[in-house]
């Protein structure tokens, strides 16, 4: 656990400064055919310090977390905030003044976990892969572990120490359709929490595994889209990427900026009545989120911030900086993932609210289009234009699932898609498998309901 050197130098703070000790320990087991191919443990750690004067930030960081390494990172960011303030000459106001306060840690770092129970724990889901699933052509299992920790100081608002573990599975399953065409599904397994205490017998996965073959059989035999627009229901997983990369994205304040289509869009209908999206700090609809955050490292403490309510685009996700531009609270959404990194505007837990319909029903109310489940990866960019592939999806023929169907694409312009959702299921499910990739990786949790929607699919 991370000791802590910065309190004491708190003294030394001239302007609005965030001082930051931070630890992030990786580990990795691969394993293709049974064959190991990667076995790695890393952990990257240190101290970085920021420092605010009249519109510009002084940065600088350092892996050595000594009371020496803090003093001259401190020192060295006020050095570059002085410079720059000289230099550029914004003549900004004071950062927005939050809550202060102490939030200690919420989840407690455990005893260190050792590699060897990942390299078992994969190796018997892999035993258990080739002795159950007789017609694969390839298989690939991961174990991974990302720890973070992080201790917080700030001038202004809350200091922190904060503890994030998330422990994933992740099974790759190939097969061969007749005519020798390789299709492959994947599922992600765990979240949030320690190694040791999500994954306790490999046999408990086996469920998961089932239904993963299952979907791959089909998939071996299944058909082409018909390329076109048509009546659709996205699932949870690909809602929850809709949301998060081509509406999320677009809706962050530095990027609204920069010129986004949220930029004139505040208080605009965006999407139907019935769509309605939070970016949730760390508590949704009574449920622990999937990757809680509770003050974020611009010592702000995080709350729900309300981007879409009944299809009215609402607010924007903000630093403290673009809080202060746009004469607003912050809301807790300036991250950073490694202390090297400075904290930047990014998403939390974000979803699409569940609505009232059954997912049966809406299948039943479609007689020809598609159920769409997992989607692989996709790109959005400013404008809301989005591009996702679709790696597991169904014909619904009369109000039925029909055939699997082989790889495809989904696209569109989210504002516009999302203003034809006219059904949307009544649970929710949430995925924390993957990273963010804005200018630097970040954990983040997606999810939501099932959309019944208008969208482009592409075809063979």
């Amino acid at each position: 656990m991370l000791q802590d050197l910065l309190t004491t130098h708190k003294s030394a703070f001239k302007d609005y400064t965030e001082l930051r000790a931070q630890v992030n320990t990786t580990r990795r087991v691969s394993l293709v055919a049974g064959n190991m191919m990667a076995n790695a443990q890393v952990s990257e750690g240190g101290v970085s310090a920021r420092v605010y004067r009249g519109g510009t930030f002084g940065f600088a960081s350092a892996a050595s977390y000594t009371h020496e390494g803090v003093k001259n990172v401190l020192s060295a960011a006020t050095d570059n905030a002085i410079f720059m303030d000289s230099h550029v000459k914004k003549g900004k106001p004071p950062l927005p003044g939050v809550k202060a306060g102490n939030q200690p840690l919420v989840t407690t770092p455990g005893a260190d976990i050792p590699q060897s129970l990942l390299v078992e724990f994969a190796q018997a889901v892999d035993a258990l892969v080739v002795e159950k699933y007789k017609n694969l052509s390839s298989r690939t299992v991961a174990a991974n572990i990302l720890d973070i920790e992080k201790l917080l100081v700030v001038s202004d608002g809350m200091d922190s120490h904060f503890y994030q573990p998330r422990s994933m599975i992740y099974v790759f399953m190939t097969a061969e359709t007749a005519d020798g065409v390789p299709v492959e599904l994947m599922r992600s397994l765990g979240g949030f929490g320690r190694f040791d205490e999500l994954f306790t017998n490999p046999a408990l996965l086996t469920c998961e595994l089932d239904m993963l073959y299952e979907s791959l059989m089909k998939k071996r035999e299944g058909v082409y889209a018909e390329a076109g627009l048509h009546k659709c229901i996205l699932g949870s997983e690909m809602g929850g990427m809709l949301a998060h990369e081509a509406v999320g994205h677009t809706v962050e304040a530095d990027i609204v900026l920069n010129g986004s289509v949220a930029a004139h869009n505040l208080n605009k209908q965006v999407a139907s009545e019935m769509v309605s999206m939070v970016d949730f700090a760390h508590t949704a609809l009574g449920k622990p989120c999937p990757l809680p955050v509770y003050v974020d490292d611009e010592g702000v403490q995080a709350e729900d911030a309300v981007l879409i309510e009944n299809g009215i685009l609402k607010a924007f996700m903000h630093s403290r900086d673009t809080a202060r531009q746009f004469g607003v609270a912050p809301q807790g959404n300036a991250r950073a993932f490694t202390y090297s990194d400075e904290p930047l505007i990014r998403m939390r837990n974000t979803a699409i609210l569940p609505g009232r319909d059954k997912l049966e029903d809406m299948i039943a109310s479609i007689d020809n289009g598609y159920y769409l489940v997992k989607t692989g990866n996709g790109q959005a960019d400013s404008t809301g234009e989005f591009m996702f592939s679709v790696d597991e999806g169904y014909e619904i023929k009369n109000g039925k699932l029909g055939k699997a169907i082989r790889e495809t694409t989904v696209s569109g312009v989210a504002f516009e898609m999302l203003k034809t959702v006219d059904m949307i299921s009544d649970d929710m499910h949430w995925d924390s498998s993957g990273f963010c990739g804005k200018k630097q990786a970040m954990t983040t949790g997606m999810g939501g309901p099932a959309l019944r929607c208008d969208i482009n699919i592409g075809g063979k």
